[in-house]
Order: C-alpha cells, then structure tokens, then sequence
C-alpha cells in the first residue's frame, strides 16, 4: 500500500481552535497517523512548510446544476444533455476550488444530481464526494413556478399543491435515488408575487412531503425565508433550514431548542453579491432597492449572529451558479462568516469542514485530520487560521487530495488532467 507522508505544515484538523506543527501520513485512501512535532516519515514526503494542512471543505448549499443564469426560467431552457454537461463542468471545478464534499441543494432537473452522484463513484468523472437532492418542490404561486396562463415554462421546481400531490411528488424523487429532498415553503424577493415574507406552502403540504422522505431515509431541506416559514419547518421536521433571514425571537428559539437534529444554512454570497457587487449581472443598487435586498441583507447579519450565540450549526454554501454569484467563489462564504456573523476563523472553518460532514451524515469518517479518517486534505500556502481568504484563490491550494487521489499534486503543481490518480 503506497504511503505519503505530509511534513512541516501547521495542521489545522477541522475541530480544534488551533493549528499544531506535525505530520500526517497516508496510506491508501486512509490516514494512517497524525504526528505532533518531527516524526519519522514514512514513502514518498511532500514538505509541507510554510502552509495549512486541513480537512477538504463541503459546500452545504449547492447547486452544481445552476449554470450562471440570470432568472430561474432560463434553467428550463437548457436541454437535459447540454445540462448534464455543463453540471459535469461545474462540479469538476468545484474539486478544483478545494471543495471535495457537496450537499446538493436542489437539482435543477431530475436526475441531473442522481446522475452525476453516481458517474462520481464509477469514476466516470472527476467530483466531489455529493448527495444528491430532488428539484425544488414547490405549490402552484411558490419560488420555482415560472407558469403564466398564456405560456409553459419549466424552472427548476416540481409543482405540488395539497398533500396527495407532495406525496406523488415525494416519491417520484424518492425512485429516482436521490439524498436529499428540498421544498421551498416561503417565497423570495425575486418573485414579483411570492415575495421572502411570504409562505405559501401550508403545513399539510409540508407534512405529507416530510413522511414520505423520512420514511426512505432521506434528509429534507427547506427553503424558509419568513418567520412563519421557519416555525413550520422546524414543527414539520425539516433537517436542513436555509435562509432564516426574518427568523423573529420566536423562531430562533425553536431553532436553538432542536439544535441537535437540525442544521441551518445563510445561503448569504447571493444576498451579498446582489446587495455589493450586483451591477454586472443588472442588480444596480436601484434594483436591490426595489427588492429590498438591502433589508434582507441586515436582517440575515443580525439573525446569524444570533444563530451562532445560540450554538446552532450552520453550514457554509451561498446559492451559487446565477450569473452574479459564479461557481467558484463558494468559499468566499467562510470569510463572510468571520466579516458578517462574528465567527473566529477557526470556528468559521468548522462550519466548512465537521460541520459540513455533520449534515453529509460522514462525521465518523470525514471532515477531521484523524488517524483511521478518509483523506480528504488541503494543502494551503499561509495560515488559513488566521485569514481565512486563502482559501478562495487556487493558486494557494497547493495540494487538493480526495479518498487518498491526487487532484492537485503539490510534487507538480497540476491538476489531475482526467480521472484523479492515487498518490504514489
């Protein structure tokens, strides 16, 4: 079994506060030992010194089939096999960014993240570690129904109204073989008619959605803007909440009281990018205006800054893949956590590694530098634990490792040119 032993780096192993001078040694697709100070190395050595050896990250919101749109409907247009293409695409440069484990958030069509779930596992394409989600179940008049009276147009929502119809719904994603389940419960500022204040799935619909998937096993996640829409999701079952950006006092303590089986997630680069930097993609500051973006953008800052005093867990993963938050800028939500929530860098990391891996349902196995965990690691130039930003910018990932496979070599500075090789 070929071994490399990972020397003078700081290594950050994804739970601690701190970084510790050491030595990891993998063999296989398994550490094999993690070293304090100078030990005696064992195969090929890579001098790790004067970087960060930490956990690879997982993307807690993803969406790898969102292909830099501009409106939601334009995800309806694209024919299935481009689709599947352009999802490949992403996903490969998502491994490439140092995510090597993803929570996909929705599916912009069905089986899109089945499919690449699996071609990932056969080997057929270079990805990251991924469960695979349902489209975004939503009711007639809800954030992915892009229907008029005059014309079709699908997005990326399975409409379903009343209980039977999120039963049907349910199961059909359930045949399909996917991870994880998501509905949409509140609304959102870019629905003209449905805005994030509003709730228009009714907690029978929810019920019903919830039993079907929690009966196969599966995790539920919510989109759950509006207060109301949180309570709902916490009474309803849900186990991943995202947004909570109008969560009131009410809504935050349910939250905190079932904070051992549930997770949450901001979902804020949209919120950010759209408020600061939407002007490429058309968001001008009279836009985010009118959509009152710059309201969600407080109210999201002062909800995860109670979130966090509360010991909630909360994953890093920001609703990329629209044209003004671009696939590749994903890790810029961990810094976000330290500038906006109050997170400590280290703590800001957690959520992007054991936290991470917590919600993935692998926290046994992944999301730590340990002995007998997956290797899965980072090798970054400079101090992740005291500037986070390091990890947004590819030229610092020195070495990107999954399952013991090199996808970024720091023997030779490249990226794996296919299939990922192992470490030799």
């Amino acid at each position: 079994m070929a071994s490399v032993t990972i020397t003078g780096a700081q290594i950050w192993d994804g739970v601690s506060d701190s970084a510790f001078e050491g030595s990891v040694v993998v063999e296989g697709n398994r550490i094999a030992s993690v070293s304090k100070g100078v030990s005696e190395p064992k195969g090929e050595v890579i001098d790790g010194t004067g970087m960060t050896l930490m956990p690879g990250m997982v993307e807690g919101h993803c969406h790898p089939s969102f292909t830099g749109i501009n409106e939601p409907a334009e995800l309806g247009v694209v024919g299935p096999e481009r689709h599947m293409l352009e999802t490949a695409q992403n996903l490969r440069l998502l491994l490439s960014h140092g995510f090597t484990s993803i929570f996909e958030a929705a599916s912009a069509k069905p089986l899109l993240g089945v499919t690449a779930r699996d071609a990932i596992n056969e080997g057929l394409l270079d990805g990251p570690r991924m469960m695979a989600g349902s489209p975004e179940v939503t009711t007639t008049a809800g954030l992915g129904d892009e229907r008029k009276r005059h014309i079709h147009q699908e997005s990326f929502g399975l409409i379903a109204d009343g209980p039977d119809e999120m039963r049907r719904v349910a199961r059909e994603c359930i045949r399909d073989g996917v991870d994880v389940m998501k509905i949409n419960i509140s609304g959102d500022e870019f629905v003209s008619h449905a805005r994030a204040e509003i709730t228009p799935t009714e907690p029978e619909e929810l019920a019903a959605f919830v039993r079907v998937a929690h009966t196969f096993g599966k995790k539920v996640a919510a989109h759950a803007r509006s207060s109301e829409s949180v309570k709902m999701a916490v009474r309803g079952g849900v186990d991943c909440i995202y947004h909570c950006d109008f969560a009131d006092e009410e809504a935050l303590d349910m939250l905190e009281e079932a904070k051992d089986r549930i997770w949450v997630g901001p979902a804020f680069g949209l919120v950010h990018n759209s408020t600061k930097e939407g002007e490429p993609a058309g968001i001008t500051p009279e836009v985010a205006a009118e959509l009152n973006l710059f309201r969600k953008f407080d109210a999201t800052c002062a909800t995860y800054h109670e979130i966090r005093k509360r010991g909630i867990r909360v994953v890093v993963g920001g609703d990329y893949g629209f044209a003004v938050t671009p696939m590749g800028q994903n890790a810029r939500d961990i810094e976000h956590f330290v500038r906006y929530f109050g997170y400590s860098p280290t703590d800001a990391l957690k959520c992007a590694t054991s936290v991470g891996q917590s919600l993935m349902g692998r926290s046994d196995d992944l999301g730590q530098i340990k002995q007998g965990y997956l290797a899965d690691l980072l090798l970054v130039r400079g101090d992740v634990t005291q500037d986070v930003s390091l990890v947004q910018h590819q030229d610092n990932l020195a070495m990107i490792m999954k399952d013991g496979k090199m996808f970024k070599d720091p023997r030779t500075g490249m990226q794996a040119g296919g299939l990922m090789r192992a470490a030799e």
